[in-house]
């Protein structure tokens, strides 16, 4: 079980990065504020999750404090994990992260942990379960309209499935913000798509075996609208610690 507390501990992954800061140019923990915001915001502490040593006793002895795990977005899964060679236009891999996500998130998980992906969060759970991802959507859509450009978040409709925990705690249809060029190609093993973009994108999957295991490919950040989605995540986190 997770920590009983006044508030839930919420865990949240980031990048180990280059990051400046006045006369210091160094490898930093870099997360966007964003993040953990709405997660705070909601009624929880967080905690920043850098990639480190991705060992079974390392990963228990982290998840033993935390009451919910959070995969953030960024760069995208190496596709050697589900098994296809690298699009050009896919980044460089980050191995540190996809090993250190990879292993949190499966302890997670057996743990019936709640969890709550966020755009490559998506798709680091899509993978994990032996699914792929399409590697650059402009091929499959023919434009970049989920893109953006220079950090400027576009949206597009989204509809959610009903009886799904998603449509349980999210408006069945609506605009979303998005930032992606990857999507869910084959789904993982028990999972289920639960929205897509009005072009059938999925944009939110979720395993309606675990209590509460919901990945979003927007960016619900971003999102004032999407708050009930995060206060929905930390409910679930505070009843896990309980």
């Amino acid at each position: 079980m997770g920590v009983s507390a006044a508030r839930p501990v919420i865990g949240v992954t980031s990048y180990l990065d280059r990051a400046a800061m006045g006369a210091f140019d160094v490898n930093a923990v870099f997360l966007p504020a964003s993040y953990i915001s709405p997660i705070i915001a909601a009624g929880a502490n967080v905690v920043v999750l850098p990639p480190q040593e991705a060992d079974p006793a390392t990963v228990s002895r982290i998840l033993d404090g935390l009451d919910g795990l959070s995969i953030a977005g960024g760069y995208d899964v190496n596709p050697a994990a589900y098994g296809h060679a690298a699009h050009a236009e896919t980044d460089r891999p980050r191995d540190d992260r996809d090993a250190w996500e990879f292993a949190l998130l499966r302890g997670a998980l057996a743990r019936n942990m709640p969890v709550l992906g966020v755009c490559r969060g998506a798709q680091v759970l899509n993978v994990l379960r032996g699914g792929t991802l399409h590697q650059h959507l402009p091929d499959i859509v023919g434009s970049t309209r989920y893109q953006g450009t220079d950090g400027v978040f576009v949206t597009v409709p989204i509809s959610v499935a009903s009886g799904t925990l998603l449509s349980s705690v999210h408006l069945g249809e609506r605009h979303v913000p998005v930032y992606h060029h990857q999507a869910i190609d084959v789904l993982g093993d028990q999972l289920v798509a639960s929205a897509w973009s009005d072009e059938d994108v999925i944009e939110a999957i979720e395993d309606p075996h675990l209590t509460f295991c919901v990945a979003v490919q927007w960016h619900p950040e971003q999102d004032p609208g999407s708050s009930s989605l995060y206060g929905a995540f930390v409910t679930a986190a505070s009843a896990f610690g309980s």
